[in-house]
């Protein structure tokens, strides 16, 4: 598939939000550079599917006035990120925005994919954490799925734990909630 664009000069998040939709495509903003990556493949998108549905039932059990989105445009000061999971206020979501403001955000996930593990692990932790975003997860899946957490400390993460594959993970932040990400990806 090719995808021609027609742009001249530096991309704004203005000129990434007026592209056309195309489920096949993630557009990100970085700096002033446009970066596209294809739509994650089946395995991804089953483990967020499921970490997002654990999210929403841990928070509403413990009663965060928060919201879990997947796929969804966060604005930061270096430019416009589509995280695989967003753990928002439910006040900067209320009112079906296209985008959701980085203040508004407690949690970002991202599952790593293997075209993007190098955006994943490194550039995009990078510019959550100048973005102050208080919390971010990754799951890997290979070997065996690990999720790794990380909590925002002096500007930078640092990793508090690591959930391991058949063993249950009790976190208490941002809300309380039990993971074992062995089931997360396996069909």
């Amino acid at each position: 598939m090719t995808v021609a664009i027609d742009h001249t000069g530096p991309w704004t998040v203005a000129d990434v939000l007026a592209l056309p939709e195309d489920r096949t495509i993630r557009y990100e903003l970085l700096g002033e550079s446009l970066v596209m990556s294809p739509a994650p493949g089946v395995r991804h998108q089953r483990a967020s599917f499921r970490l997002h549905v654990a999210l929403d039932v841990a928070a509403r059990a413990a009663g965060a006035p928060v919201e879990v989105l997947e796929g969804v445009n966060v604005v930061l000061p270096s430019g416009l990120v589509v995280p695989d999971l967003v753990v928002a206020d439910a006040g900067a979501t209320a009112d079906d925005p296209v985008t959701v403001d980085v203040e508004a955000v407690r949690l970002v996930v991202e599952l790593v994919s293997p075209g993007n593990s190098t955006m994943d692990r490194k550039v995009k932790p990078m510019l959550y954490a100048e973005a102050a975003i208080p919390h971010f997860w990754r799951l890997e899946f290979d070997p065996a799925p690990m999720l790794a957490i990380y909590e925002l400390e002096s500007g930078q993460y640092v990793q508090r734990t690591t959930a391991l594959a058949g063993a249950t993970t009790h976190l208490d932040t941002p809300f309380p909630i039990a993971i074992d990400p062995a089931g997360l990806s396996r069909q």
